[in-house]
């Protein structure tokens, strides 16, 4: 006799499938979650001007989103318009759990749940609909996204938000003490901590040879970054780096290549900055490349420049393709490299790489100048991400765990589903 499972279904509202690793992360938890329990529906916005349209990805995962042309990143009162039909999505969809990602969608899809929850005729005896609100903070805009007036706005926001939410799912410990102890957002049992995890499967395309059409030399190093060309990823600062790493005045400079994989509004901006600090030669912008799993193995190492993170997405993909990484010591950056071993000139010394304090130039060029002469150390790095990525970052690790919290927000007994239904 098979056991029957109980099927629930999954509102998933993000604010725009652009280019990034939260993208990816919503069309998994889409396509992957066992379908014999859960029936998961995605709500996008739209891509904005300048920005990459990762609409393809969904659509390769056989997902077709349902899109809301209101909805976008920035906050306005066309909201009252995006939160009025994602009430009425809900009221025809009869969502078990509705489960926003990033600030816009989580404010709100929170908002519309919270009305379809108390819009039914049992609110008079204070009995609310059975839905779960769930949101996951992919990163936060508490620091280095605006000014300190709608910082101040944008974190009263969250804090209101966070009573109406039954669960804040985090991508790293650090980023949960981030949002809770520092920011003081929601209480400490709303919070559960699940990290990324990546299709370990997707299979980079072959044939990319970046250092031929690069007519780059044999003993160049070959430095990558992979990511949007916005503020907060602070590529500024990745040029000042360069331009000390190749300085041609010093007695010698370092025979190496930067690559910035990605595209976004600030990209004159920072090609202009490229032709002023004369490095046009050592830097190439490639704008977004749709075989970016490629180009990390072509890479001698990765390094990420942001003033805040969630968990990069890039590094865990570099990591995953066997390259040390260099990164800014912001955000679950620190989750990911592993043990530290060593502090020395200003950077410290990890398992996977090394990390360098925020906005700290001088002490970023010293990191790459030390990676960058190291071969021997970079392949060890390299070895060890590959393997930590392999043992607690995958895809399949991301969906049992968010399918557990489900389970047991939704009070089911079924411990392992796929068990219960071959049960006889």
């Amino acid at each position: 006799m098979t056991t029957e499972l109980p099927r629930f279904r999954v509102v998933r509202i993000i604010d725009r499938l652009n280019i990034g690793g939260p993208a990816k992360h919503v069309v998994w938890l889409t396509s992957r979650l066992n379908p014999r329990q859960f029936e998961t529906a995605l709500v996008s916005g739209t891509v904005n001007p300048g920005e990459g349209d990762m609409s393809y990805f969904a659509r390769r995962a056989g997902i077709t989103p349902i899109v809301m042309k209101e909805m976008s990143r920035e906050l306005g009162l066309r909201d009252i318009v995006v939160m009025a039909k994602l009430v009425q999505k809900l009221w025809i969809l009869k969502p078990n759990i509705v489960h926003t990602h990033k600030s816009k969608a989580g404010a709100v899809g929170r908002v519309a749940a919270i009305i379809y929850k108390w819009l039914t005729p049992s609110a008079l005896c204070l009995r609310p609909r059975k839905c779960q609100i769930l949101h996951t903070s992919h990163g936060h805009i508490f620091h280095s996204y605006y000014g300190p007036a709608k910082t101040w706005l944008f974190l009263g926001i969250e804090r209101a938000l966070a009573r109406i939410t039954d669960r804040i799912i985090t991508i790293s410990q650090q980023q949960r003490r981030e949002i809770l102890e520092q920011f003081k957002v929601g209480r400490p049992d709303q919070f559960q901590v699940i990290p990324l995890g990546i299709d370990l499967d997707e299979t980079p395309r072959p044939g990319c040879h970046l250092r031929g059409q690069l007519g780059a030399a044999e003993d160049e190093v070959l430095i990558g970054t992979v990511g949007r060309l916005c503020e907060v990823k602070n590529h500024a600062m990745l040029l000042e780096v360069a331009s000390r790493v190749l300085a041609t005045n010093s007695s010698s400079p370092l025979p190496a290549r930067f690559v910035v994989v990605g595209d976004g509004h600030l990209r004159n901006r920072l090609e202009s900055r490229v032709r002023e600090l004369s490095i046009r030669d050592k830097v190439v912008f490639t704008g977004f490349r749709a075989d970016v799993l490629s180009l990390y193995s072509e890479f001698d190492f990765v390094v990420l420049t942001s003033l805040n993170e969630g968990t990069p997405l890039s590094l865990i993909e570099a990591m995953g393709c066997g390259r040390a990484v260099a990164a800014t010591e912001v955000g679950g950056v620190v989750d990911i490299m592993g043990e530290r071993r060593n502090w020395q000139d200003g950077f410290c010394i990890w398992d996977h790489g090394v990390t360098v304090p925020s906005r700290d130039v001088e002490a970023f060029a010293r990191a790459l100048v030390f990676l960058a002469k190291k071969p021997e150390l970079r392949r060890q790095m390299g070895d060890r991400a590959r393997t930590f990525v392999r043992s607690r970052l995958s895809v399949e690790r991301l969906i049992r765990d968010v399918e557990t919290l489900y389970r047991n927000l939704l009070g089911t007994e079924v411990a392992d589903p796929q068990a219960a239904a071959e049960a006889v």
